[in-house]
């Protein structure tokens, strides 16, 4: 079992950056891929970003790409979601979520465990 705990939403106001972490436990997360998903007031819970297990790559989706970036620390069994720029369309819960076979990683289906969200509000 990898339970993982979301931290560091909060209300912020167009422009601003903001670091999400993701701290995993019961298991180290170097072997599993990991991601960012959110989900927005009457809306279906999208992918934000992922990173597989090695780091070698990432994904993006087209509305934060270039203003977010997400990295791993498996040393400290934390993955990070790097936002800059934000805007009021980036309001959300943001979950993040581990996959330990891979695969369709845009899918949340492909994921096994997933934090309880934490709340980003960006004012606008």
């Amino acid at each position: 079992q990898v339970q993982l705990v979301e931290s560091g939403g909060r209300l912020v106001q167009t422009g601003d950056s903001l670091t999400l972490s993701c701290a995993a436990s019961g298991r180290a997360l170097s072997t599993y891929a990991m991601g960012w998903f959110r989900q927005a007031p009457g809306k279906e819970r999208e992918i934000v970003t992922f990173i597989t297990w090695d780091g070698d790559n990432t994904y993006y989706a087209d509305s934060v790409k270039g203003r977010f970036t997400i990295s791993r620390d498996n040393g400290k069994n934390t993955v990070y979601l790097q936002m800059n720029d934000l805007k009021p369309e980036d309001t959300a819960v943001y979950y993040c979520a581990a996959s330990k076979a891979g695969g369709m990683l845009r899918w949340d289906r492909t994921y096994d465990y997933w934090g309880q969200g934490t709340q980003v509000t960006v004012s606008s």
